[in-house]
């Protein structure tokens, strides 16, 4: 076979080793799948005393299917054949008399998962990399090879919804101690583990009695309350996968091929197609630094404020050393405080929490700069202060080190000025806040250092965010985009529609935040700057100027446009949207998105669809601004 390896050991115990011919990583394609059923028909000949199956990758257990083979799915009956072929093998897997056993190391996502829970017993091996999920929802469609039967009877039904709806990974002690892994052991003694829990015949745990009942007679308890959850973000008109999840799980116990109206309407929907593209974007974007070998070990951050601060948490958090500086500690101390609660929050572990805790190092006097790989300048946004930084700091830098510029209005050519090698600054700008947004701009000047660009490149996704090349220009791709969309908004306010029907015609458009929301937030002193820096000279909104007068600055004054109470934005109910307003807000965003690519700002129009979702949140049902203005069905459906 070309894709699956059997060894038979001693005892009768077969070990299927799927390496997938010619990929870095499994994924569970036709053929994949094919070579799968021809090892269950030669053990149905000579069964063994107990079967295990692993990954023969490096890079995890199984990714899932195969993404590219979605695409192909143009006919209805494409589709359906493609849910039959995973449902019909895995429940025969879950059939054999024989124990199974998938012994997960690394990710097991999507179809890969939904391998492991045919068996009888899943074994996670304990390291970072381990991660169990069923993120199909995440692609517009479902879990349709047995994940939605399957999981619920695993975990319970309410954990399990929460995990299919949202998406959402657990590492190996989570998935054990949720009763989705049998046992969790560390990588030195898996292989004594997964022999020995293969032939223990222990029954696996049963599910709690109250679990039972909701799976069973409160069945619709659990999917009435699922739904009023997924209600609150995501309109079924815009995200229908999540919906059908629950009724297939509550009508038909997983069954899709029961419900083929459903399998249908969800693999040929717009939203499908166009999360699909977002996905092969998302999947463009990571491919950016994948061809130099640069990798940073040391990044030093020079700023400690809001910005500063949190790009410095987050590389400590993605296992850098980092030293962080500023004019004292008394400075530094605010930003630490907020790692401190990041690490706790992401990490959980509290030996792993510390670990990245003592990778944080404060250095008022710039120590760091000398044996750093990445220089990252954060400070305020004014040339003479960033011109007597660069003095400073560039004698003592390393000479493969990057310098980078956090800088989100000036322009690097007005930067570098000061420097001997112009050359190798870079724009390596984060966008707010840092832990949550996932795009970051790596910014080209003119006659820029390749080698450094790369480097930049490779360094953004080497701490798992998404590097977008832009050239520089103002306002880069993501803030040239909405300062338009936010003036619109704000025009809107002017003309005497109320702030909350703004946002209200936003949020039914698919938008993640209205507009209005989106400056309260950002403050709208730096709204009114920004504008006059990528408004070409437009006056500023009226209602903007009266409350930035007044010194009411937004979420951190706690009143602008909204009053802000315990960081939430306080709301009067929104007045019936009108009719064509969210379209009109939209336009300049749509509008301005196309100029950049005609400017040569972004290089083509896919990474501008990239960049604006992953920047901005821009519905990505909707598959990016210039997909949708090309899209008059989802025009109409918007509206």
């Amino acid at each position: 076979m070309k894709h699956w390896k059997l060894n038979k050991e001693e005892g009768g115990v077969v070990v299927a080793v799927l390496d997938r011919a010619g990929e870095s990583t499994n994924a569970l394609s036709a053929e994949v799948m094919a070579e799968l059923a021809q090892v269950l028909d030669q053990l149905d000949l000579y069964p063994p005393k107990g079967l295990i199956i692993r990954s023969g990758k490096a890079a995890g257990f199984v990714a899932g299917a195969d993404i590219n083979e979605f695409s192909q799915l143009d006919t209805p009956e494409k589709g359906r054949a493609l849910v039959a072929r995973g449902w019909d093998l895995f429940n025969r897997l879950a059939a054999v008399k024989y124990p199974t056993l998938a012994l997960v190391r690394g990710h097991c996502l999507g179809g890969g998962l939904e391998l492991a829970l045919a068996c009888r017993y899943i074994l996670a091996v304990d390291e970072p990399g381990t991660k169990l999920a069923l993120p199909e929802v995440m692609l517009g469609i479902f879990p349709g090879w047995g994940g939605m039967l399957r999981l619920p009877q695993r975990v319970g039904p309410a954990a399990a919804l929460d995990m299919m709806l949202t998406g959402k990974s657990l590492d190996a002690k989570r998935a054990r101690n949720m009763g989705l892994a049998d046992e969790c052991v560390p990588p030195r003694v898996m292989e004594m583990a997964a022999h020995k829990l293969l032939l223990s015949n222990r029954p696996r745990r049963p599910l709690p009695f109250v679990q039972k009942l909701l799976a069973g007679p409160l069945k619709s308890v659990v999917a009435n309350g699922a739904r009023k959850q997924v209600a609150k973000k995501a309109r079924p008109e815009h995200y229908p996968a999540p919906y059908a999840i629950i009724d297939l799980w509550q009508k038909h116990d997983g069954n899709a091929l029961a419900a083929p109206a459903v399998v249908d309407r969800i693999i040929q929907s717009p939203t499908a197609k166009n999360l699909l593209r977002v996905f092969h974007l998302q999947e463009r974007l990571k491919s950016f630094g994948k061809d130099g070998d640069f990798v940073a070990k040391h990044v030093h951050v020079v700023g400690a404020g809001v910005m500063g601060g949190d790009i410095a948490a987050w590389c400590a958090l993605r296992g850098l050393t980092v030293t962080l500086q500023d004019q004292s500690v008394e400075r530094i101390a605010p930003a630490i405080k907020r790692a401190h609660a990041l690490f706790k929050k992401k990490l959980r572990d509290p030996l792993r929490a510390r670990a990245a805790f003592d990778r944080l190092i404060p250095d008022p006097a710039g120590n760091g700069v000398a044996r750093a790989d990445v220089v990252i300048e954060a400070i305020f946004e004014n040339v003479e202060a960033k011109h007597a930084l660069f003095r400073a700091i560039e004698p003592r830098l390393k000479p493969t080190a990057v310098l980078a510029s956090n800088t989100s209005s000036l322009k690097l050519e007005d930067l570098r000025t000061v420097l001997v090698r112009p050359e190798r600054l870079v724009g390596i700008h984060f966008f707010n806040p840092v832990a949550m947004m996932p795009l970051v701009e790596v910014v080209e000047a003119e006659g820029a250092d390749p080698a450094m660009l790369r480097a930049a490149c490779a360094f953004v996704k080497q701490i798992d965010k998404l590097p977008l090349p832009v050239n520089s220009a103002p306002g880069f791709l993501v803030n040239a985009v909405l300062a338009p969309y936010m003036l619109a908004a704000m025009r809107a306010v002017d003309d005497g529609i109320s702030p909350e029907t703004v946002d209200a015609a936003m949020l039914a458009f698919g938008m993640p935040m209205g507009p209005i929301e989106l400056i309260d937030t950002v403050g709208l002193d730096i709204a009114m700057a920004a504008g006059q820096q990528l408004a070409g000279g437009a006056e500023a909104p009226r209602c903007l100027q009266a409350r930035v007068e007044k010194q009411q600055l937004g979420k951190k004054s706690g009143q602008g446009f909204y009053t802000w109470t315990d960081g939430k934005a306080v709301k009067a109910a929104a007045a019936a949207v009108p009719a064509g307003l969210a379209e009109k807000l939209v336009k300049p965003l749509v509008d301005r998105t196309q100029a950049l690519v005609s400017e040569g700002v972004i290089a083509d129009t896919d990474l501008a669809d990239a960049g604006v979702i992953f920047g901005t949140g821009f519905a990505p049902f909707a598959g990016g601004p210039i997909k949708y203005s090309r899209d008059s069905g989802i025009q109409g459906a918007a509206a």
